[in-house]
This record gives structure tokens, sequence and C-alpha cells, in this order.
């Protein structure tokens, strides 16, 4: 029948049957009445919507400035324009319902973007220009220390002198990493290959650089220009907001205007192209995701020779779109001309992609090379492991606690080692700066876009995927294998249900790791022409 959509400040005194907020609305109302299985609907709604976010992904992408965006990129954990089409997709579906759904909308753009729709009667809509110029006042103040700090840090780590040529790695200051040559994403790859060398992506700052660099490993700020750092504060997505969901592509470049991000991805493609032109390494390796970042170092790479190897490092999920082709512009001419995968089933996801099984090949999994052990104990707490978004961490926060109150369960949190969640221990919480692996027992796993899970399962823990609610958790599972799916309104419940699973095949996900494979691809093969 009809949408009636409102402010969270401006209720309407019409008849209605049920609710539902998006973003940051929020109101007093009845939580009886609020929509049933709305966490379900939206992650169904996301799931159908994927082509059609791949389809503007790519219309996006042919714009010049296109990669300073995570967006034309349909990267979910980086950008929440997929989100923001499915809510669109289940008002569509409200609005040809038999009930009347109350939506409230306190996003400006979302608010016009839903108004337009058949079936929707708006109320006043949130003002858009004060939080318009907010956005822009304050990406401009990100882009500027942005622009600052890497000034500084090409000062800084200027006049790192590297032989020419060879095999090497370019990866992230991950806190796990060794200026001995141990690496969070490749182990001991530096070790094991004496030719091997390391550069650091941009996101490791000087101080971090300055632990890991050696006579194998350097800072890529080293070969950026002060001077174009300068120009940073300046640099921004400006997409052509057409067609249907120009809003929401409003809404995406004011998000995204309104952080430094542009400036740091900026720096580092001016980085990684200065890098490759002088240095010219006859391999490079990296941890991949298919970002933006990645798909101009293959371009730039192959301009001077170098082949490129992206090393599937961690799991793809089902609704990871952006390792795949289809957001890319030009297909697979922005895939690195090898992807080494962890096993088949990412493989096997990937052909399922369009990425031609030829450019695939699997050489184990460098990062869980060790299979861990946790002994399940009835009696033990749930481990409980937060994403880095820190929405959903707080929600499942707060839902542990409501069961530890009511049902006497104890937890342990565990946060993202790049992303720390702040919060205080008590009410059945405690923080745990362990990993999974090293706790001496837990009787549950309960996860959200995270591996944590995954490796619950393989070692036969009971694991629960927690669906938040208004948002979307990645389901980082690979195809072939689920976990029962629990909510804040549910998890009580659901652990005292939960049982220990039959443990997947860990070799089809996390392969052993083959030497071979490894050994030919950084064995020297003499310098770049």
């Amino acid at each position: 029948m009809t949408v009636l959509l409102h402010r969270s400040d401006c209720l309407p005194t019409g008849v209605w049957d049920c609710w539902a907020a998006i973003g940051g609305g929020r109101a007093t109302l009845d939580p009886a009445r609020a929509v049933e299985g709305l966490a379900g609907g939206l992650e169904a709604a996301f799931d159908a919507i994927a082509d059609e976010w791949l389809s503007l992904a790519r219309r996006l992408g042919e714009a010049a400035d296109a990669p300073l965006s995570h967006t034309p990129s349909a990267a979910p954990n980086a950008s929440d324009l997929g989100l923001m089409m499915a809510w669109t997709k289940l008002v569509q579906r409200w609005a040809e319902d038999q009930r009347i759904v109350l939506v409230l909308c306190d996003d400006p753009w979302m608010f016009r973007h839903l108004a337009d729709l058949p079936g929707v009667t708006a109320g006043a809509a949130p003002v858009l220009w004060p939080v318009a110029l907010r956005r822009v006042l304050r990406g401009y103040a990100a882009r500027a220390r942005t622009a600052i700090r890497a000034a500084g840090a090409a000062l800084r780590m200027r006049g790192q002198h590297v032989e020419p040529g060879g095999p090497w790695l370019l990866v992230y200051g991950h806190p796990k990493s060794t200026r001995e040559g141990g690496d969070a994403y490749f182990a001991d790859c530096m070790k094991d290959h004496p030719g091997l060398r390391r550069a650091l992506h941009v996101d490791a700052p000087p101080d971090r650089a300055a632990t890991l660099l050696s006579g194998r490993t350097c800072s890529l700020h080293g070969w950026g220009n002060p001077l174009f750092a300068l120009s940073l504060a300046f640099k921004r997505w400006r997409p052509q907001a057409i067609g249907p969901w120009q809003w929401l592509v409003r809404r995406a470049s004011a998000m995204e205007g309104g952080r430094g991000q542009a400036a740091a991805v900026a720096w580092q493609m001016h980085c990684q192209r200065r890098w490759l032109a002088a240095v010219r390494p006859q391999l490079v390796a990296w941890p991949w995701e298919n970002h933006a970042w990645e798909r101009d170092l293959v371009h730039a790479a192959r301009a001077c020779g170098t082949r490129t190897v992206g090393y599937q490092h961690s799991v793809i999920g089902r609704q990871m779109l952006n390792y795949g082709p289809g957001s890319c512009p030009d297909g697979q001419g922005s895939l690195p001309d090898e992807v080494v995968c962890n096993g088949q089933t990412t493989l096997d996801q990937l052909v399922a992609w369009g990425v031609t099984p030829s450019r695939l090949t699997i050489g184990g999994a460098l990062r869980y090379a060790q299979p861990g052990q946790v002994r399940f104990d009835p009696n033990a707490p749930v481990f409980l492991a937060v994403p880095f978004d820190h929405l959903t961490a707080q929600e499942m926060l707060e839902a542990a606690r409501d069961a530890a109150r009511s049902r006497g369960l104890r937890f342990v949190l565990k946060d993202h080692p790049l992303f720390p969640f702040p919060f205080e221990d008590g009410g059945g919480v405690t923080r745990s700066t362990t990993q999974l692996e090293a706790q001496d027992g837990v009787s549950a796993v309960v996860f959200a876009a995270t591996t944590v899970g995954l490796e619950a399962l393989l070692m036969g823990i009971p694991a629960l995927r927690f669906r938040p609610t208004g948002r979307v958790a990645i389901d980082i599972l690979p195809s072939g294998i689920t976990a029962p799916v629990t909510s804040a309104a549910t998890l009580a419940d659901d652990l005292m249900d939960a049982q220990p699973p039959v443990p997947p095949d860990r070799a089809s996900v996390f392969a052993p790791v083959d030497a071979a494979t490894w050994r030919r691809l950084f064995s020297p093969q003499g310098e770049c022409s």
C-alpha cells in the first residue's frame, strides 16, 4: 500500500502498522512493532542488488578520478552504496505490501532518494546543505592533514637505496610483521627466498616503517614527491550523478569526500608509480583485494614490464564483490597477471565471477599454514569476534551483555587487530588480547565479517554468524560452508542450542603451502628491461 517516510524527529500522526529505521534514524517506538525479520530481509536484498551495483560501479569507474574512491570498486567493506541500494529494494517491496510501513531516515541524501520512489509518501526532508557543507569542510581538513603528513614522510624516508630488478612484496605495515623478514601476509617467504625484498604501503607511517626498514625492506614514502604531497588536499572523487541512483551517488561522494581517503589513495598511487619506474621490479606480489590502488598498480607495473601477482591472502565470500572483474570497466584488464589462491573454494568462486582459470593458481595458505586447535568446553566462555565496523561491534557487545544477564553466559571479546574497539570490561564481557587459537577453551564463537568464524568451524567449534540490524556484515564464508545465523534478539537462545559442527574440509579452503609455486614466483629471473 504505502510507505510513510519521515525524519525521526517528525513522526506522523496517522496510522501505520510497523516501522524500520535507516542509518542514523532513531525513535522511541515500540520494538514489538518493528518490521519482523529486518536483518535477514536486508541481507537478502543486498544479495539481490549485486548485479545492479556492479553495473553502476563499472559506469562510475570509467571516470578519470574513479580510483580515488572505493565506491566504483564495489567494495562492501569500504563503501555502503550497496547497503543503501539494498534498503531501496526493501522500501520498494514494502510499498507494494498490504501493510503501511513507517520508515525513519535522517540521512538527507537517502531521504530524497526514497522520496522519489512510487508508493512512498514523504514528510519534510532533513536539511541537506549544512550536512553537505560540514562534509566538504571536514574533507578538506582531513586531506590537508594527510598532505602534510605525506610530505613529512617523503622527506623523512627519502634516500633509501635499493638495487633495481628482482622479485618484491608490496605489503601493509601490519603489527605482526618483523624487521627480520617475517610478514603477516607472506609468512616466511622472505626467509625462504633470499632474493625477495619488501616494499611497505604508505599506510605504514614513518615510525612504523622505521621499525621494519632493513637492507631488504623499504618504504614507498621515500619515492614520493613532497611538492606533489601538498596537492593532496584538493584530491577528491567528483562523480557525475545521473540516473535513478543519482542521490545515492551524490551521497557516496559526500561520505568519501568528508574523509582523507582520496588523498591517501592518491599518495599511494603516486608513490608506487615512481617506485616502479625507478626500481623496475621483475615481479611484485601483494595481498590482493582488487581495490582501486591495486588496479592502478597493475597498469603501472605492466607499463614498466613488471609481472604482477595478487595473493588471495584471506577468504572470499559470496558478497565480496570487489574481488571479481564485474566492477572493472576493462574487465580482467585490471586484474593481476596471476592470482595465487588459498584453496580450491576461492579459485572456484573467482571462476564463477568470470576470472579466466589460467590466471589462477593454488599456492596454499601462507597465513593459515599451521591449523589451530582450540578445545571445545561447554563451560568455557563464548569467544566474541567483532569486526572493524564499530557499530556492528557495539551491537554484538550489547547483545552479549543481554545474554549474560538473562542466561548467565560469559564472553571474551576480541577486536580487529587494525581497528581496536574501545569498551569497558563488565556485564559478563571481558576483553581478550589473544587470538582464538590461543584460548584455553571456548564454548562457542560468535563472529561477524571475520575469518575467525571460519577457523572455528574448521576446528569443530560451534560458530554463529551475527547478523546486525540495519546493516550488512559481509558473509565471509566460502561457497559450500555455512554457519547458523544469530541476531541481537536471538543470541542467548541460539547459544543455548549451539552444537559442535562437522568440520569442513580444511584443505579445500586453506590448502597446504605449495613450496614449488612460491619458488617459481620468487626465484630471480633477471631484471626488467
